[in-house]
Order: structure tokens, then sequence, then C-alpha cells
């Protein structure tokens, strides 16, 4: 790490993930699986960062109301409040490491006005030292506008919201051993049927193909707003 560092790696990347039911046809692991796939291919991309294992946690209901995700078997969840603990500290390990920059991101929805706040606060006491913190939220905002628009235009299902045809297509993509999705599984599912199988939208309409197309979304967009903060900081120097 000192090496890398020393020889020009000086961004990290923290990219959360969370352990989440996806309906009877998806992995649990799925944020996770795309969270590392994707950081890696950030990082390729801008050459000069390293990625931090991915955090395969994140809040994703009350485990005593037994809410949201957590009606389900296998859900993981993190109380707002110990979420944010765990990524300030993993960014400021990443600080203590030597990196010169820490971008901080999120695959999965519930958590990312947490991921902000925490590269906020840290950001406003490292900066006079030379050190800075920034939240990434183009990664997970402005791929699903981009998905949503995509799915509009090719007369897809755009109620897409948990498990349908946007995660379920960029799972497809990375699954190249079969050992993630059930095909024979695949059922759309909204509104009042939610709460009992699990999914959102329409997994049905998700091909790999597809799944390609989203992906590159989160990785261009990643590198895209990376790059421009870089560049504002740079300016401000």
């Amino acid at each position: 790490m000192r090496q890398a560092i020393q020889s020009g790696k000086t961004n990290a990347i923290i990219y959360t993930g969370s352990t989440e039911q996806n309906g009877p046809h998806m992995a649990i692991g799925k944020h996770n699986f795309i969270a590392r796939w994707v950081a890696g291919a950030i990082a390729i991309k801008l050459g000069d960062a390293l990625v931090y294992p991915t955090l395969p946690f994140a809040p994703t209901g009350d485990a005593v109301k037994r809410t949201a995700h957590m009606r389900f078997p296998g859900s993981v969840t993190l109380t707002p409040q110990t979420y944010r603990s765990v990524v300030h500290d993993v960014a400021l390990s990443a600080i203590d490491a030597g990196f010169h920059n820490v971008f901080i991101m999120g695959d999965h929805g519930d958590g990312q006005n947490v991921l902000g706040a925490v590269a906020n606060e840290l950001d406003a006491e490292w900066k006079p030292k030379g050190v800075r913190v920034f939240y990434v939220p183009d990664l997970y905002f402005k791929e699903k506008q981009q998905a949503r628009a995509y799915e509009a235009s090719h007369g897809l299902p755009t109620h897409d919201v948990h498990a349908g045809t946007d995660d379920t297509s960029e799972l497809m993509a990375l699954d190249g051993q079969h050992r993630w999705i059930r095909e024979d599984k695949l059922a759309a599912s909204e509104g009042t049927q939610t709460a009992r199988t699990g999914v959102d939208g329409d997994p049905t309409k998700a091909t790999a193909v597809l799944g390609d197309i989203f992906l590159q979304y989160k990785i261009d967009d990643a590198v895209s707003q990376i790059t421009a903060l870089k560049k504002n900081q740079q300016r401000k120097e």
C-alpha cells in the first residue's frame, strides 16, 4: 500500500454494498457482487486509485419491527448511526494510510444521505490538512435516472424500484457461471405484492446486455464526477 501510494495511487475508493433480500430469483449478495466489480472498474479507468474492501452491510430496515427488507430472512441491517460510524472509520483509516483523496459511494439506496454526511464532516476536518473526502452520488442517482430513461425509450417497464429490470440485469451481466440468478423464479411484482415477494419491478425483462449498459453508466458516472471533483480541487489550490 505504501509503495502504491508513493507511486501515484493517491485516491481511495470506499464503495458500500448491502446484504438484503432480492426476491426468490436473485442472490442476497447482489449489491456486494456489483459493488466489488464496479469499484474495480472505476479504479482501473481512473488509473490512480485503489479500492477498499466492499462494506457488505447497510441500513435495510428495522430488525425489531421487521420492516422493509428485514421482513425476509437473510437480510442484514445496520442502524444509520452504526452505518455512519463504520463508514467514518473506514474513511479515516484511508486518510491515515496516506491517501490524498477519499471517494465514498454506495450501491444501495438507503443510507445515501449518511454517506454524504460522513464525507462532508471528514472533508471539513481534513481539508485544512491537505486531504479531501468526497461523496459520489452520481454513481447511484444519475445511473437510476439513465436506466429509467433507457427503459422508457425501449418500451420496458419504468416502474423499477427493487430487484426489477435494472438490478437483475446488472447481476446477470456479472453472473457468467449462472450462480446468482434463478431464471425459473423470475416474476413481476409491485404494490401490495412486494411485502410478500420482495420484488418491486419486472425482472422478467432483464438481460445481460441491459446489465452491461447499466453497469457502464455507473462506471462512467462515477469516473466523470470524481474527475470533476479533482479538477475543481486543483483549480482552488
